[in-house]
């Protein structure tokens, strides 16, 4: 009775044991895989987890030579204090339109064109068309802002030059903030519609070419295919982009606005992302902790908002992130 009651002990343990060592047994024998997932994985706790440690100062009176951890908390202060600044609407309302601006006619854009790439039966010109709407995406941004200032220069640019033929007045578009806004997205469009057709094109290669061949069949014409089967086949993966480009609504780039910013567009061009930086790094009397306060608010909005979409997505088409 005390030897089964013994074993009855030892046994889990024993399991438990065995399954440990399995796991090191499969993990030494897949050691590649875990080394490709090793830098990866270090660079996201290195630059994201990390600095997390930092967002405490959203909430402190940041002093540098009490640091972190000894600077006093003052709360909400700094949240506060943006919300009433007279900087609040303008900066947020923005990063709002530039970004509303940009989904609306930037996501359609490579759905389009990829169910367009699929549909045509002339293999050269798809790949023409394919290879000439990529390149784009391989512009640096500092590249890509010298491109556009080049083209709109009031003086020497091309679109000047070409509307002065046409007897219309040079416009300078890069001094004039109702410009900014189209200009900003439009080169985006230009430069990522390309490929972001890519991931399309490969949710299209997945559907069964026999599904085509029914409606063929059944008299189906090239457009009704793609309404009624290449659409359908590629929604998941059409609301699965969908949710994750609402949920970066705040959270438009750095670069290429900060660069393409000048003191006569600044009242269009001011977004969230370079007011941190003229708040912080730029200011001569920079405020770290009220600048981290401002970012912190950006995360959790677009925290929230991707919340809110995937739980509508999920309703709605049963189609969702989790």
């Amino acid at each position: 009775m005390e030897q089964t009651t013994m074993n009855a002990m030892v046994s889990p343990k024993a399991a438990l044991k065995k399954e440990r060592m399995l796991r090191l047994k499969q993990m030494r024998h897949d050691y590649q895989l875990y080394v490709i997932i090793f830098l990866p994985l270090l660079w996201l706790i290195i630059f994201h987890y990390i600095p997390m440690f930092g967002v405490q100062l959203a909430f402190k009176n940041f002093r540098i030579l009490d640091g972190i951890w000894g600077s006093p908390w003052i709360g909400m202060d700094h949240f506060v204090k943006f919300f009433n600044s007279p900087q609040f609407v303008r900066v947020v309302g923005n990063t709002i339109i530039i970004s509303l601006y940009e989904l609306i006619a930037g996501f359609p854009l490579p759905i389009i064109l990829a169910l367009a790439l699929n549909a045509t039966l002339r293999t050269k010109f798809k790949q023409t068309v394919q290879f000439v709407t990529y390149m784009p995406f391989f512009i640096s941004t500092v590249v890509m802002v010298g491109m556009i200032l080049q083209f709109l220069n009031p003086r020497i640019g091309i679109v000047n030059t070409g509307i002065g033929l046409l007897g219309i007045a040079p416009v300078n578009f890069m001094g004039d903030p109702e410009w900014f806004k189209s200009i900003y997205v439009w080169s985006g469009i230009w430069q990522t519609t390309g490929w972001g057709t890519i991931i399309y094109l490969a949710a299209l290669s997945g559907i069964s070419q026999e599904v085509h061949e029914a409606a063929t069949i059944d008299g189906a014409s090239r457009f009704q295919r793609i309404r009624h089967v290449d659409l359908p086949g590629i929604m998941p993966t059409i609301v699965t982009l969908l949710i994750l480009h609402a949920g970066s609504i705040m959270g438009i780039g750095f670069e290429k606005i900060f660069l393409m910013q000048n003191p006569l567009n600044i009242a269009s061009s001011e977004v969230i992302s370079t007011y941190v930086y003229s708040v912080s790094l730029a200011s001569s009397a920079p405020n770290y902790a009220y600048a981290t306060a401002i970012g912190l608010f950006n995360s959790v909005v677009n925290m929230i908002l991707i919340l809110i979409v995937n739980q509508i997505a999920k309703k709605v088409g049963e189609t969702s992130l989790w």
